[in-house]
């Protein structure tokens, strides 16, 4: 109880909150007990408070094992704001620096120090620790370990012998966002974690809203969804540096602030976009997956994948990287065909690069990594609740409808569909006879009647079929294939040039006649009916129709705070904060410190000119 009390009095005290978020506090009790932990918890839940409070409330000092630099520095800003003493430890210093801050580590200055893995066995800093109390290790990026992982990094295999090297073992945290059951195992095995503490929290973000879209002109799309967010900051996914370069270029066009990074820049042109990002001098952020791991930027309004990524963990990691400080925000796909196409390419050609592996070996990953690309294009491509396939497919249980993803919002209708799945069907059953097969686009043009070359090349082998399907469009044709295809009625083949086949199932559901439904959008709805209310939302998204001339003058003062002090604006005070403050319109300290996310130390720093503005509006 007493340990309870203290990890609510330190959340309060240095970070504003008055209550945990899930996890969070059960976490933190069983570190502080001396236990060791292992915690799952998604991106945006709260992670960092899970060893920073420990580390407050333990008498030495917390050694943070991190990855990536632009995360160390992110978190250190935010600590000093909180008033707590941390430092970095990693190659961004300067020799000079350097040498200062392992001096103040040596002296026990700093309560919490964040280290990259490659600096754990060096002479220096095994010196440090050696004059030092390490009361608690915590390992973020924890997946990192494991070569099942998607970010495998040698480096993490030196932590288990640099705790096992300290003069004594402190307790050890490992912390992820996403870890299957092989890469947890991995996680425990080779960090030596004793007897941990496993926990892994929902992977539900209430917060976000999940909407799939399938344009036939994607800039033309994402220039749609960026209109009315200009005052925003976002990010645009794309496969390939290709497109990186080319969406960029299209968004600088239009009068966006849009920067580019991907692995074939300068690692000094991406430090620079990465960092104007950071400090809202850039809006948007367009980048392939080398923009991962590590962005702790709290004010990401929307999240937008101009293709479809390999998997359904990439997507959630990515998506999930918008509406961290719990405002609301949007993660939208803009899908096509092609993306599957380009997956399939990269897939085989990373395949290729594994030379350490054994035939057999690359065989087993390439399954694998196929058949999680066929879970995103099913959810890419799925009629029912988003919200709801995300959690099942990370094995939770999820209600059919939540009323706030595109899917939901959407008007749908369940439309007879037997008799074109049938023909689909068995078109590709006479192909199959005749030793031919096609691809999904190809067979529907052909079973059109369309005019193309694909479609001739078929009709060269069976003409039979041809225009049979003249009065449904091409891509419903499509529709009814991933749908069947969804049911495990029809199969893709793998490869470059993937066509359709027949499986266990088609032949009896042929004979059978067997009934096929499909639901469709309702005509006359392309526009979603989004819901409106002045409070709406679950958990800890709540949403607040703000006074809009308050907010922005809010605003202003943080953007002035923030380039005074050269922080990130969202250092200061999150969007999440504001919003509270227009809601709250606080006139006194007292009630200064009630808005979520308020501290001792930023009422002290910040307090007299945030309620300055506040009265104005307010009086």
């Amino acid at each position: 109880m007493e340990q309870t009390e203290t990890s609510a009095a330190l959340l309060k005290q240095y970070f504003g909150y008055t209550e945990f978020r899930p996890g969070q506090a059960e976490s933190i009790e069983e570190m502080l007990a001396g236990r060791d932990v292992l915690c799952v918890m998604p991106t945006g839940a709260g992670k960092s408070i899970c060893y920073q409070v420990p580390a407050l409330a333990l008498p030495g000092v917390t050694l943070v094992i991190s990855p990536l630099i632009s995360l160390m520095k992110d978190q250190v800003s935010a600590l000093l704001q909180l008033g707590v003493r941390a430092a970095y430890l990693n190659s961004s210093l300067s020799a000079g620096q350097y040498k200062t801050a392992m001096a103040r580590a040596a002296q026990a200055q700093y309560k919490i120090i964040y280290v990259a893995p490659e600096r754990l066995l060096t002479e220096s800093f095994q010196t440090v620790v050696r004059q030092i109390d390490v009361s608690m290790v915590a390992v973020d990026e924890a997946h990192c370990i494991s070569q099942w992982g998607q970010d495998f990094r040698p480096s993490y295999l030196q932590v288990a012998d640099f705790i096992r090297a300290l003069p004594k073992r402190p307790v050890v945290g490992a912390f992820t966002a996403t870890a299957t059951e092989k890469v947890r195992e991995d996680i425990r095995a080779l960090l030596e974690l004793d007897e941990p503490y496993c926990l892994t929290t929902g992977f539900d973000r209430p917060n976000l809203s999940y909407e799939v879209r399938a344009p036939r002109d994607k800039t033309g799309e994402l220039l749609t969804i960026l209109r009315g967010r200009e005052e925003q900051s976002g990010i645009v996914y794309c496969a390939t540096r290709k497109n990186v370069e080319l969406v960029t270029g299209q968004l600088c066009k239009a009068g966006y602030t849009a920067a580019a990074y991907h692995a074939g820049m300068a690692d000094a042109d991406r430090a620079r976009n990465q960092e104007d990002f950071q400090y809202d001098r850039v809006r948007i952020m367009v980048a392939t997956n080398a923009f991962g791991m590590g962005i702790d930027k709290a004010n990401v309004s929307f999240v937008v994948h101009y293709n479809m990524p390999k998997n359904m963990e990439s997507y959630y990691q990515e998506a999930g990287r918008a509406g961290r400080d719990g405002s609301p925000a949007a993660c939208i796909l803009l899908y096509s065909g092609q993306d599957v196409q380009m997956n399939k390419f990269l897939i085989e050609k990373s395949s290729e690069l594994c030379e350490d592996m054994t035939p057999e070996e690359r065989a087993q990953r390439l399954e694998k990594e196929h058949e999680l690309l066929k879970r995103m294009t099913w959810y890419a491509t799925t009629t029912d609740c988003l919200r709801g396939y995300i959690l099942r497919y990370f094995g939770e249980e999820a209600q059919g409808y939540c009323g706030s993803c595109g899917n939901c919002l959407q008007e749908f209708e369940t439309v007879d569909a037997t008799a074109a799945a049938h023909r689909l069907l068995s078109c590709v059953a006479v192909l199959r006879d005749r030793c031919r097969s096609f691809g999904k686009r190809s067979v529907a043009e052909y079973l059109h009647g369309r005019e193309s070359a694909s479609a001739e090349k078929i009709r060269a082998v069976s003409a039979d079929d041809y225009g049979s399907l003249s009065t449904v469009p091409v891509q419903r044709i499509c529709d009814v294939a991933d749908r069947l295809i969804e049911a495990g009625v029809l199969a893709v083949s793998k490869g470059d040039y993937p066509v359709l086949e027949c499986t266990a199932q088609s032949e009896p559901f042929l004979l059978q006649g067997a009934p096929f439904a499909i639901k469709v959008p309702k005509r006359g709805e392309a526009e979603i009916k989004r819901r409106k209310a002045d409070v709406r939302g679950t958990g800890d998204a709540v949403l607040y129709l703000v006074d809009e001339q308050l907010f922005a003058a809010l605003r202003d003062l943080r953007t002035t705070l923030a380039k005074q002090a050269s922080l990130p604006a969202y250092v200061i005070f999150t969007d999440a904060a504001l919003r509270d403050m227009c809601a709250r319109r606080p006139r006194t300290e007292r009630e200064f410190l009630q808005v979520s996310g308020v501290g001792e130390n930023k009422m002290k720093k910040y307090g007299a000119q945030f309620l300055s503005v506040i009265a104005a509006y307010t009086d």
